[in-house]
């Protein structure tokens, strides 16, 4: 980003500068190099400037090349500065090259770019710095993040068939009602003679929606954005998530996808040197909002000497089988690998849960649009029927 910075100079005379900085932090650092003291500080629009928010994980991928190519750190990230096109990732990329020629760790610098550069991130790396071990520590983040990608991928895959599926249904349902079951009433108007009941509210629906078409459309968009920006509320999402939760077997299988979650996040930070009580700390955002003070109890149940089994059994963050392969963990040493076992156990338990219930979901989905089809052209058709009857 480009700034403009109106300082006194060391004439004590008022100049405007222009820099080239991350952001507002960087511009003014920079301008107190240079001996300036800044009185206003403001951001230059460029007409086609662009931000991009940086890839982690082929970043990652590529400065573990380079770091297992020999190359040091300052070298590596020069390397990736140079060949970056994209605007917005190469200034994230030149503030920390110049951060890490400033003395800088490279912790502190990424952690300079929270909008690049998540917490997780920045931690497994200053973890890592006291041992020296980088690019080791990058390499489990890659593998951690593409793990949770892989269920997320999953997790779609799986509900993009029943969503086509119902809203090829719906288009269907209103060509029928709004098209062709108005042509049907003008049709039995001219007849004359009594409707069934339910006929008979099925062809009022279809006039109404034909005589006020774009009425219905209207409200029926205002209804569908109304929806969507309460959807994207955090507190609408946290009010469905809770709901959900309500629902025995739906709700299981989410609180074991944000336990298996906890532990893979977890049981990474631990193999990255982390204590036990700061990585529970920095993950403590996985959870849900209902479920933070339990785990904010847990934490508490550690400092105060309680093994870290006990004080998450005592505040509902296990399950039997996770309780167990804790158990073993604390025994043997290795709760970091322990809770990476303990996630990946969870996740295709979920992912056998997914596949059983998208098989059972589409049938289900296609079984009650059939029938609300079927149901709408025998209403249509139900008069004539009876009428050829009567004729016989």
């Amino acid at each position: 980003m480009r700034f403009r910075i109106k300082a006194l100079d060391t004439g004590s005379a008022v100049a405007v500068h222009e820099l080239d900085g991350i952001d507002e932090a960087d511009a003014r650092r920079q301008a107190l190099a240079r001996g300036l003291r800044v009185l206003a500080i403001e951001t230059v629009r460029l007409k086609r400037s662009r931000r991009a928010r940086l890839a982690l994980v082929p970043f990652s991928n590529e400065l573990i090349a380079l770091l297992d190519a020999g190359l040091s750190l300052v070298e590596a990230i020069d390397a990736l500065t140079e060949k970056e096109r994209d605007e917005g990732v190469r200034n994230v990329l030149e503030g920390i090259r110049r951060r890490l020629f400033e003395g800088q760790s490279l912790s502190v610098a990424l952690g300079d770019f929270p909008g690049s550069f998540p917490a997780l991130y920045v931690a497994t790396v200053r973890a890592s710095e006291r041992s020296g071990v980088i690019a080791e520590a990058l390499k489990r983040f890659v593998a951690y993040q593409e793990q949770i990608d892989l269920l997320k991928k999953r997790l779609i895959n799986a509900s993009i068939y029943p969503a086509v599926l119902l809203g090829a249904g719906t288009l269907v349902v209103l060509f029928l009602v709004g098209y062709v079951v108005p042509r049907f009433a003008g049709i039995y108007d001219e007849i004359g003679g009594e409707l069934p009941f339910a006929s008979r509210m099925l062809m009022r629906w279809g006039q109404l929606l034909d005589a006020h078409g774009l009425a219905v459309a209207v409200a029926f968009a205002v209804f569908a954005g109304a929806c969507v920006h309460i959807a994207l509320r955090p507190a609408s999402r946290a009010m469905v998530g809770r709901a959900f939760l309500r629902i025995p077997t739906i709700g299981r299988q989410m609180q074991i996808y944000q336990l298996a979650r906890l532990y893979r996040t977890v049981g990474m930070l631990l193999r990255g040197g982390l204590p036990v009580v700061t990585a529970f700390e920095m993950t403590r955002g996985l959870l849900p909002a209902s479920a933070q003070p339990r785990m904010v109890a847990a934490i508490r149940g550690v400092r105060e000497g309680k093994a870290l089994t006990d004080a998450l059994a005592a505040n509902g963050l296990t399950t039997p089988v996770a309780e167990r392969m804790l158990r073993v963990g604390e025994r043997s040493g290795g709760m970091g690998e322990m809770m990476e076992r303990i996630a990946s156990f969870y996740d295709d338990a979920l992912s056998r849960w997914v596949d059983v219930a998208t098989r059972l979901i589409e049938p289900a989905m296609m079984t009650v649009i059939g029938l609300v089809i079927g149901l709408i052209v025998v209403l249509m058709y139900f008069p004539i029927f009876e009428l050829a009857g009567s004729i016989r």
